[in-house]
Formats: structure tokens, C-alpha cells, sequence
């Protein structure tokens, strides 16, 4: 009878699966550390304004245009939401003006409604920005006097490459608060044949946009699918340069006590890597998947302000 109470027992818990074990960073003293370990600061020079985007070189830049081959443009920016909603706090505002010759458009656009890219300025850890500058030497209320999205005013000329989280996973979309690491990501280039490489731009698409369209709106900034803050050392090793999603990269609740953006200020404020939130990545995922091509030719040019914390973009992917 022992012996088969036991057999019973060691059946059943092969089929109890154990709930999901937290990661590092599990609280604030392991993201600090974590953030000391993916700094980039002084690694282009004590002035440096571009972090992760020296990565996209003249002959990164030059390998990119070859991409094209269908001559398929594709825009990654989502229309302007124009109404009040659960994830839409700032509506996107359009004025006509002298007998609706002229107008005027108004957005307050960081958040998780717009599609729009962070300038380096835009979070800071510590009271310190990117590569080490105080808050006080760079955030005024004039702008950023270092780090703006001016510094990109040549634009983003690159390789992107897409991952389509929920086709990996077998759904239409994922549910929020699905944290995405650094094995999905492998697993993801195995399935489409493509290797994320120095100066790439990498975009995750979650669904989030989809599951909108189906299911209507909620609070994207307290629920949310994304990136969890251990893929930072992936980030880094692969030499990511830019990072975007349809939402703003980070899952939500962020699973790091202490931190809510975990990613963002890994990405922004430890290594430089400018994010594109918010883009819509439902056309690029069709268009990928009927060409079953994966990378393509990625083009962002924000307009510099100077001094800018970001800017609205209409990112385009070209294949």
C-alpha cells in the first residue's frame, strides 16, 4: 500500500507545474546591480550623446539599404487617437484655423497612447541620465541641455528586425502582463532564420493593438505584455541600438519590487538605447509574415527640437 500511495503521489506531482519562479532583478539592490552591469556610460566617450545608436555605423547603414527587395513600404505608426480612454489620457488634439486654411495640432505624447521615440534625456536613475550627467545639468524648463532628440536629427537608418511574440506562441495576441525573456527571443530566431545583430533596431510585437481592436480598450500603464528586465544583458551583448514596441517595451506589473520601468531606465539611462513606444506593429507583422521576411530596412527621423525629450515618429519598414 506504501508503495503505491507513493507511485500515486510522485504521478500527481509530475503533472502539478510549479508557478513561475521570480528573476533577477527581483527588487531594487538587484536592479542596481544589474544596471552597473549593462552600463554603457563613457563607452563612446565622456560627451557622448548618441549611446547605442554609434552602433549603427556607415556600413551598417549601407548593408541596410540593400534590404529592400518587393519595393513594400509599411508605416509603424499608429493614427492618432483622438478620443479619452483607458489607455488614452492625453488625446491627440486637432485645431482648423482662418477658415480652416491652417491648423493647429496639439499632443502630449509620451505615455501609451502615441507613437513616438524617447530621447536619452527622457528618464533618469539616480538623479543621472545616460553616461552619467546630473538632473540638474540637463533637465531644465527649457529642455534638455544634453541628451535631446535633436541629437538625432540625421535619423535612424538601419536594419529592423521584428519579433512576433504572439505567432511564437501560437495566439492572436498576448495577455497583459506576459513577460517576454531572453529565451523566447532565441526561440523566435530560430523560427523566422534571423540573427539580431550589432546596430539593429529590435521591435516586439505583443498584440496589444489587436486586442484592442477586439476586446476595446484598458490601462496599458498598470497591465501590459512586454520585455522583463533580464533581457538587459541580451540587449547589450547583442549590441542592440534601438528598441520599440506596441506598447512601451517593459511588462507591466514590471516584477522588480521598487522599479516600475525597469527596462526603460536599463534601456535609456544605463546602456543609451532610444525607445520607440507605442508603434503599431499589426501591418508589419502581416506584411512580414505573406513576405516571410523578418528584417527589413527601418528609417526614423524625428523632428529635432532642440532640446526634445522625444518626439511623435512615423517609423517606416521597408522591404
Amino acid at each position: 500500500m506504501t508503495r503505491i500511495v507513493l507511485l500515486l503521489s510522485l504521478s500527481v506531482g509530475l503533472l502539478v507545474q510549479p508557478s513561475e519562479q521570480p528573476r533577477a532583478p527581483r527588487n531594487a539592490a538587484e536592479f542596481d546591480a544589474l544596471f552597473q552591469q549593462v552600463s554603457n556610460w563613457g563607452r563612446w566617450g565622456k560627451d557622448d550623446q548618441l549611446g547605442s545608436v554609434n552602433l549603427i555605423t556607415a556600413a551598417k547603414r549601407k548593408a541596410a539599404l540593400t534590404l529592400p527587395k518587393a519595393g513594400v513600404s509599411v508605416s509603424l505608426a499608429h493614427n492618432p487617437l483622438t478620443e479619452r480612454a483607458e489607455d488614452v489620457s492625453s488625446p491627440f488634439e486637432h485645431t482648423m484655423l482662418r477658415g480652416n486654411s491652417m491648423d493647429r495640432y496639439a499632443v502630449s505624447y509620451h505615455g501609451y497612447a502615441h507613437s513616438h521615440i524617447d530621447a536619452l534625456c527622457h528618464i533618469l536613475y539616480k538623479d543621472q541620465t545616460y553616461n552619467g550627467y546630473a538632473r540638474a545639468d540637463v533637465n531644465t524648463d527649457k529642455g534638455c541641455t544634453k541628451l535631446g532628440i535633436d541629437n538625432l536629427k540625421q535619423g535612424i537608418v538601419s536594419r529592423g528586425i521584428l519579433i512576433d511574440a504572439p505567432r511564437l506562441k501560437g495566439v492572436e495576441f498576448l495577455e497583459p502582463g506576459t513577460p517576454i525573456y531572453a529565451e523566447d527571443v532565441d526561440a523566435w530566431e530560430k523560427k523566422a532564420g534571423v540573427k539580431i545583430a550589432a546596430g539593429d533596431v529590435v521591435l516586439l510585437r505583443t498584440g496589444r493593438w489587436a486586442r484592442r481592436a477586439k476586446l476595446g480598450p484598458w490601462n496599458v500603464g498598470q497591465n501590459a505584455a512586454g520585455f522583463h528586465a533580464s533581457i538587459a544583458p541580451w540587449l547589450k551583448a547583442r549590441g542592440v541600438a534601438i528598441l520599440g514596441s506596441d506598447a512601451a517595451e517593459d511588462v507591466v506589473p514590471s516584477r522588480v519590487e521598487g522599479v516600475a520601468l525597469p527596462v526603460h531606465t536599463l534601456c535609456i539611462t544605463a546602456m543609451g538605447i532610444n525607445l520607440l513606444d507605442n508603434q503599431d506593429l499589426e501591418a508589419l507583422a502581416e506584411t512580414a509574415a505573406r513576405l516571410n521576411r523578418w528584417e527589413f530596412l527601418i528609417t526614423v527621423a524625428p523632428v529635432p527640437v532642440t532640446g526634445g525629450t522625444g518626439f511623435p515618429v512615423n517609423a517606416l519598414a521597408t522591404f
